[in-house]
């Protein structure tokens, strides 16, 4: 893999993943309510969904998943529910944003692990992402040369990219949380997102091919 095919790469993904999605909304979200530090384990969960997503799709089970109407119409179903989901539960929250005063309350209703499965499974829910790894990576890959290595450059390349990005979208929930100290704006916060979460679930369940 030459350098231009490599910066041309890196163009291309920057543009994909920069455009907020479901995981980037979490990202926001978490970083709000938790802060940037806590919020990086969801960050963190969404770039090793991308991973298993990218090393199923060279492995051609994306293949597999696209030749097979029952399977990829099961896993939509339930990508989709679970965006329902969080959507819903986002409409039910009543929490205030973290306060320093309240750090410890917040810290225990929302340990690292759960906010790290949130992003992996917000991540991972959509199987359309590994019809979408294995159409993007075979247009940088040349096949005269090792491929498992362009793999490897391709993948660690979207991780680092992925992971700034996401970890942007924190910062940003995190930055405008003084903002949302009021309960009314908290509320007002919870019932967007929870309604751009239930829409992409939504678009998700409905969509085709």
């Amino acid at each position: 893999m030459d350098g231009l095919t490599w910066l041309a790469y890196v163009g291309v993904i920057f543009a994909l993943i920069i455009f907020p999605g479901p995981v980037a909304l979490l990202c926001t979200s978490h970083g709000l309510k938790f802060g940037r530090q806590r919020a990086m384990a969801t960050v963190l969960g969404g770039v090793l969904a991308s991973l298993v997503l990218m090393t199923i799709s060279s492995l051609g089970l994306g293949a597999i998943l696209a030749a097979s109407e029952t399977a990829f119409y099961v896993l939509k179903m339930l990508g989709g529910a679970y965006l329902v989901y969080l959507g819903v539960k986002a409409w039910l929250e009543t929490t205030a944003v973290a306060t320093q005063s309240s750090a410890r309350a917040d810290d225990y209703r929302a340990p690292i692990g759960t906010l790290f499965s949130r992003g992996f499974i917000v991540g991972i829910s959509n199987p359309k992402d590994l019809l979408f790894f294995a159409a993007l990576f075979p247009n940088f890959i040349d096949v005269s040369e090792p491929q498992l290595l362009q793999f490897v450059i391709l993948a660690l390349t979207w991780l680092v990219v992925d992971t700034t990005l996401m970890s942007i979208y924190a910062g940003l929930g995190s930055g405008v949380s003084r903002w949302f100290q009021s309960p009314g704006r908290v509320k007002l916060f919870n019932r967007a997102t929870g309604s751009l979460f239930m829409v992409a679930g939504g678009s998700l369940i409905a969509s085709n091919r």
